[in-house]
């Protein structure tokens, strides 16, 4: 075999096991899918699984949405999802630019304390907060959903570490045209790290719309259901029929998959230095 073929060979069996890795990866998705098109004669549970439905049909999203009011639930979730973004995206912005671009004093312990919120798992403190949403009055409120997102640790990191990247002679120039602290970090530093900033739009929009245990925790009030507590209580409401519950699945999960392909090529961060001549 000549070196061209065997790399060729190589090229083909490298295609090959990826792509069954991503089958196997989409497999649960696309069987989700196939479902939610299947009309009440075809079986679901075969062996081997049928993928496609033989017989497609909208009825199953139709009853959803007939039956429950996904509109209101779909409206929730947006406007949860929207929040959450906007605040966690202000107040991690604020305080990663202390951390990455002022001198003072424990600056790096404060930041080792932060990074360590990250080994808390959510479980130990939904307690504390829950008690606390509740003193606060958040209770069954748009903001008891989105209070213990309003900020991450993995956020401040993310831009800490984008900000620290962000040449100096941007600042010094910003400090010698008069702007302020202030000004600086929303004239300079917010426009020269907008690729992370989007890409820590994007998780957390994914983590928010998808998030079931702490609305489940903090809401009792229909009115207030987010997607992911509409779609578990379709177990309930039509004894699992799992061509229903597959429906509002896919209700769910299609706005953050469509949010994902259009915006995922922006996630690749760009030069922050670009203003910047040699």
């Amino acid at each position: 075999m000549t070196r061209n073929q065997n790399s060729i060979t190589k090229t083909v069996g490298t295609y090959f096991v990826l792509g069954a890795i991503a089958f196997l990866m989409l497999f649960p998705l696309l069987w989700l899918i196939g479902t939610s098109f299947k009309s009440p004669t075809e079986d679901i549970f075969t062996f081997p699984p049928q993928l496609f439905p033989t017989q497609p049909t909208f009825e199953n999203f139709v009853t959803v949405w007939q039956t429950e009011p996904f509109g209101q639930y779909l409206m929730n979730s947006a406007i949860v999802a929207v929040l959450t973004v906007g605040l966690n995206l202000l107040f991690c912005a604020l305080a990663a630019y202390p951390l990455a671009r002022l001198s003072f004093n424990g600056r790096e312990f404060i930041f080792a304390l932060v990074l360590a919120t990250i080994m808390i798992p959510f479980q130990i403190v939904m307690i504390p907060l829950y008690v606390l949403a509740v003193n606060l009055g958040l209770r069954n409120t748009y903001l008891g959903i989105i209070f213990p997102n309003l900020a991450s640790a993995f956020g401040i990191f993310l831009l800490r570490q984008a900000l620290k990247a962000v040449p100096l002679e941007l600042e010094e120039a910003a400090r010698i045209d008069g702007c302020s602290e202030l000004g600086i970090w929303w004239n300079v530093m917010i426009p020269a790290i907008r690729p992370a900033l989007l890409t820590l739009a994007i998780f957390v929009f994914i983590g928010s719309w998808s998030d079931f245990l702490w609305p489940l925790i903090v809401l009792d009030d229909p009115d207030y259901y987010t997607l992911p507590l509409a779609v578990a209580n379709l177990a309930g409401s039509f004894s699992l029929d799992w061509r229903l519950v597959a429906a509002g699945s896919v209700i769910s999960i299609a706005p953050i998959l469509l949010l994902f392909l259009f915006l995922q090529r922006y996630i690749i961060p760009t030069d922050v230095g670009s203003g910047v001549k040699g």
